[in-house]
């Protein structure tokens, strides 16, 4: 039998749960990034003698695209690091401190970048572009 096998069950599931909300941000930043390249492509074929349609926002959605797929990396690494630290102090026999700042870190760039998808979503929809 596994020694503390409920503890490393639990580790392993925070785990995979954090694998799979980074694969879901990652998912999320492609499909901005292609939408906003689609919006670009369908720009230049719809425009009408030579004069191109603009396109709302510029390259804001490619920029927020690429930010999603590195937030969602780097929460696979950090789940990593935090899965492997968990497991040892769940089998060391002394108490561990457990520090958070890299988990505020990413939540805090997170919410920024919801932010600005909101703040230019918004923009978008007042200037009706």
């Amino acid at each position: 039998m596994i020694r503390n096998f409920s503890d490393h069950a639990a580790n392993e599931r925070t785990f995979l749960a954090w694998v799979r909300t980074a694969i879901a941000v990652m998912a999320f930043g492609f499909l901005v990034a292609k939408f906003n390249l689609f919006l670009k492509v369908a720009a230049q074929s719809l425009a009408r003698d030579g004069q191109a349609i603009p396109v709302p926002g510029g390259g804001f959605g490619g920029v927020a695209g690429i930010v999603l797929i590195l937030a969602g990396t780097a929460m696979v690494a950090i789940a990593a690091m935090r899965f492997i630290h968990t497991g040892r102090a769940i089998d060391s026999p002394e108490p561990n401190v457990d520090g958070t700042r890299l988990d505020l870190t990413l939540a805090g760039l997170m919410v920024l970048l919801g932010i600005a998808l909101l703040a230019y979503l918004a923009h978008t929809l007042v200037t009706g572009l």
